[in-house]
């Protein structure tokens, strides 16, 4: 794995970049696909999605900086290190805050329009792992197993030694999120299932991978990680919606 993919003069193309933009890119094809499928207004698409991306890099970011605290207290140059350091959760939050900012003030239906990206967002995640594969970073812990996988030159994982291949893992578990997002949408659901359905799988998924991560500089809450706490409480807050959401339908019915 190596993250300096080609040398063009003075420009160099690094893996983890070119996946994150691939990973938009490809999000966003099926993004506009899907739109124009429900007669959405593509400028409006286009524009949430740019704001989201924004709003999820500041999320990712700020959250980095929050887990870092102490070590940015002895080390402030870290803020101005745009290139690395992010946290995923940071970015999701940041990108559906903003899209609810944007579809509040234009008066669009939010748990629609968030129904239609989330798949997408997943599909991203895929692509993204990849990158995170490529730079060394979010590496597993030290194993003996026939699975592990060795660095040999990276910067961020421990070379010469099997670890874990936890951005793989979770590579596989993004895209296959993906398509099951994608098969279920099909069919007609109530507003806001998908994207509870999205933050349900994919705070589960975490919960567990986490487990086998070997970087240990994200922070922890307790005997959890960082990442592993906000799992649990998007965990126990999706399930609190889904059941507030289906009694409402049930007695909406009877009614």
């Amino acid at each position: 794995m190596k993250n300096d993919l080609l040398h063009i003069g003075p420009i160099t193309i690094y893996g983890y970049g070119l996946m994150i933009a691939i990973g938009i890119i490809a999000a966003y094809q099926v993004l506009v696909t899907r739109a124009e499928k429900r007669l959405l207004n593509p400028s409006h698409i286009s524009s949430i999605t740019l704001w989201g991306v924004l709003g999820g890099f500041l999320g990712a970011k700020l959250l980095y900086w929050i887990t870092q605290g102490k070590n940015i207290m002895n080390h402030p140059e870290m803020l101005w290190d745009i290139s690395s350091g992010f946290v995923v959760y940071g970015g999701i939050l940041g990108g559906i805050l903003t899209g609810y900012i944007y579809c509040k003030i234009k008066g669009f239906n939010f748990l629609q329009h968030l129904d239609l990206f989330v798949p997408s967002i997943a599909l991203a995640q895929g692509f993204g792992r990849i990158g995170c594969l490529l730079a060394g970073c979010c590496y597993g812990e030290e194993t003996h197993g026939w699975f592990g996988i060795t660095f040999h030159e990276s910067e961020l994982a421990p070379n010469g030694v099997k670890l874990i291949p936890t951005q793989i893992i979770e590579s596989v578990f993004s895209f296959g999120l993906f398509f099951v997002l994608i098969h279920l949408a099909k069919r007609k659901r109530t507003d806001g299932f998908i994207a509870s359905l999205y933050l349900l799988l994919y705070s589960l998924g975490r919960f567990i991978i986490e487990f086998y991560r070997g970087d240990i500089i994200r922070g922890s809450v307790g005997i959890l990680s960082t990442t592993q706490f906000i799992s649990l409480l998007l965990i126990i807050g999706t399930c609190l919606i889904m059941l507030v959401k289906s009694y409402q339908t049930l007695r909406h019915r009877n009614a």
